[in-house]
């Protein structure tokens, strides 16, 4: 029996695999163990390392909830900023208008070329040499700067390719109709668009997410990653369970948030299905006065 993609496995390739699988797992097993053993050896997993996150609330309240507190603020702000920015930007590169299309393409380009740590460095001799903004807030808006700058580019080559994937037909048949160039956008190919780039936006903004943590490590800016140096210390070098306490939250912030992200694609694809039966003109007119009369 042969599959569209492969032939069905014979009797030695099965034999094979599941000598693979057993290899592997033991592998697995052997390294897991010697993590194990090496981290019980150093003292890395004695209660009184975990007991701070697990006895009490001062290493959440001093250290974690800050740091998760900053981490949320630059990264609602970048995404604030970056999508509809992002959006625009992409909506302009496929203007027909070479005065428009030609300058947005060199500048979204230029900011995806350039690493985003570069970008914040950059933000923050900005901010300190030209503003007047304080000492305590230059580090936020340095971080969010060079999120906003790189990830906007990075989203508007989304916008771009999600719309530019869409068939033809569905901008020629809506100014076939009479809608304008701007209708036709916003009306047909962006909605429809949306849906299908909602898988990668959604991980772009997982960067975003993950992306604070160069601010702590370069900028100096106090975000969730950034607390673990100080708890590390604080707390008698626990810094496995620090890392380990902190990844959990990453992960759980970013499950989150594609979790809803799912939701919404969810939500999305099921208000644009439609029954597609066609209805007569007495059920037609029927609504229409039922509609006029309420």
């Amino acid at each position: 029996m042969t599959s569209v993609l492969y032939d069905a496995q014979g009797p030695r390739a099965k034999r094979r695999n599941v000598l693979y699988t057993v290899v592997f797992l033991l592998a697995a097993a052997g390294l897991g163990w010697w993590v194990f053993t090496s981290l019980d050896d150093k003292g890395q997993l004695d209660w009184e390392k975990w007991k701070p996150f697990f006895g009490g609330t001062e290493a959440w309240s001093t250290y974690i909830w800050p740091g998760v507190q900053n981490t949320l603020k630059a990264a609602a702000l970048a995404m604030l900023i970056s999508l509809p920015l992002g959006a625009v930007l992409g909506i302009a590169r496929l203007s027909d208008h070479a005065w428009v299309r030609i300058p947005v393409a060199v500048v979204v380009e230029f900011f995806r070329a350039i690493p985003v740590l570069v970008l914040m460095i950059f933000g923050l001799a900005l901010f300190s040499q030209y503003t007047n903004v304080s000492s305590d807030d230059r580090p936020l808006y340095a971080v969010v700067t060079g999120l906003v700058l790189y990830n906007a580019s990075v989203l508007a080559e989304i916008v771009r390719a999600g719309i530019l994937a869409l068939p033809k037909g569905q901008g020629e048949a809506a100014l076939a109709i009479g809608l304008r160039k701007n209708q036709v956008m916003r009306f047909i190919l962006l909605p429809q668009a949306v849906t299908a780039m909602l898988p990668a936006i959604v991980s772009q903004l997982v960067v975003i997410v993950k992306d604070t943590a160069l601010g702590g490590a370069v900028l100096t800016f106090p975000e969730l990653l950034a607390s673990v140096s100080p708890m590390s210390s604080y707390y008698g070098a626990n810094t496995i369970a620090s890392f380990t306490i902190v990844a959990v939250i990453y992960i759980a912030i970013n499950f989150a948030l594609t979790t809803f992200a799912g939701w919404l694609e969810k939500r999305l694809r099921r208000g644009k299905k439609s029954t597609g039966a066609v209805l007569p003109p007495a059920a037609v007119g029927a609504a229409e006065s039922t509609g006029a009369a309420a």
